[in-house]
Order: C-alpha cells, then structure tokens, then sequence
C-alpha cells in the first residue's frame, strides 16, 4: 500500500487508487467535472487538478487520472492550484455563462467577474455525455467530432444515429443543462448572489490553514482585514490593562 501525504495528512492507499480517491477519502473535496462516477476516468476539464512534489520540482497534475505513487506530496490547495482553477472556470464560464453548476464553482471561489468575452455555446466538451451513451448504455450514439477549435459532440457524420435509443442518459450528466437560477436573461455572465464560504487563507499563506478549510470550506477564516497572518485564526486582541492609570 503506497504512503501518500495530502496536505500534511498521511495515508496508506489502495494500490490503483487515483490522488481524487486518497483525497475524498481523507474528506478533502477536490472540485471536479468531467469525473463522475461509474465512467471512465478522463481529465479533460483540469477542474481537480493538485500540485505534487515540492520547490521547483512541483507540477500541476490532475487527481482524476493520476495514480497514488510511494512518498508522494500533494497540495490540493497551494496558491498555484487556487489560480489554476479559477481561470479554468473562467474560460468554461465564458463558454457557458447559462450553466447553474459552472456559476456554482464560480461562487465557491469568489469569481465576480469574467475578462473574456461570452460565447455562449451549449457545450463544454467534458465528455460526460459521450461516457455515459458509451459505458453505461452501451449505446455509442454520440462521439468527439473534430479537433482543435473545430472539436464537437455530435452523431456520426452529423446525421441522426440509429443506436440512439432517445433514453436521456445524456442529458442527465450534462453539466450545462441545468439552467442558472436567473434563467436565460440574466442581467450579468456573472451570477456572484450566493454568498461563498470559501476560506480566504489562499489570499495569505500557500496553502488552506484553518482547521476545516481544504476538509469542508467551513469559512471560520473568513474575516474583514488582512493585517497580519495572526489575525487569520480571528484571535481576540490582548487585553489592555493600565496601572495606576498609565
């Protein structure tokens, strides 16, 4: 059973596992969206990636694909990674502001904004649906057409597919079907009303540091000021006693 630590927490995984299944089973949530279970593990949003190693030999590697190695270190939410994942839900967000589940990542990590200009295309390319009609219903309908900025989802040569048996399995997993609460006028690309309760320690220090952070996004960081690191564990100031009225 190799021995992986997952920021500072060791444990002896299971032989196959993939960093996504050490971390979920230490209860550190790790963002995903392509990855659903019971399909094939893809990796193709780079929504769960983790950065393993340490210094400048560290790399960002997505957890859904990647399997637990010997002394591996992992960090699953360093200042790199935090970046990384906010401009990921950037570019999807851009692509699809109409999504309720991408405008739900987006809350999490304290997005009010978007620089790129909306799209608003009805597909992401996670490949869910793909999987699904695949793996599970055995169908294989719908497959990736194209490649590069031309990539699609469709049927065979564009054309209704005899292997389609209307079941829905498709649209069930696809992340942009569920609309966003506004609906399909909203005034912003940015919902930003759900108020986030990630923790504010990547702002300061390079990783999550309050007890719950990477474990529950408990929020108990959460706090106005940024004076000092001290100040994060919100500790009452020291009392100011006078003597003798000096």
């Amino acid at each position: 059973m190799p021995r992986v630590t997952i920021d500072g927490l060791d444990l002896d995984a299971e032989r196959g596992d993939t960093l996504l299944d050490a971390a979920r089973h230490l209860g550190i949530e790790v963002p995903t969206l392509c990855h659903m279970e019971g399909l094939t593990p893809w990796g193709g949003c780079r929504l769960c990636i983790v950065e393993v190693g340490a210094g400048t030999r560290s790399r960002l590697v997505t957890s859904c694909t990647y399997p637990v190695e010997e002394g591996l270190k992992v960090r699953t939410n360093s200042k790199w990674v935090i970046k990384t994942r906010r401009m990921v839900i950037e570019l999807m967000l851009g692509a699809c502001s109409g999504s309720k589940e991408l405008q739900d990542l987006a809350a999490k990590y304290r997005m009010e904004e978007m620089r790129f200009k909306p799209r608003h295309d009805d597909c992401i390319l996670c490949g869910r649906c793909v999987r699904m009609c695949d793996e599970q219903m055995t169908g294989s309908a719908i497959g990736f057409l194209g490649r590069g900025q031309s990539l699609t989802i469709n049927t065979p040569f564009d054309k209704p597919s005899a292997a389609c048996r209307r079941c829905g399995g498709c649209m069930y997993v696809c992340p942009i079907c569920t609309l966003r609460c506004q609906g399909p006028d909203a005034p912003t690309e940015v919902c930003g009303r759900c108020g986030s309760m990630a923790p504010t320690c990547s702002d300061v220090f390079e990783d999550y540091t309050c007890y719950m952070g990477a474990a529950g996004d408990c929020g108990t960081c959460v706090r106005e000021e940024k004076k000092t690191a001290a100040s994060l564990f919100c500790a009452p100031e020291p009392a100011k006693v006078t003597v003798g009225g000096k």
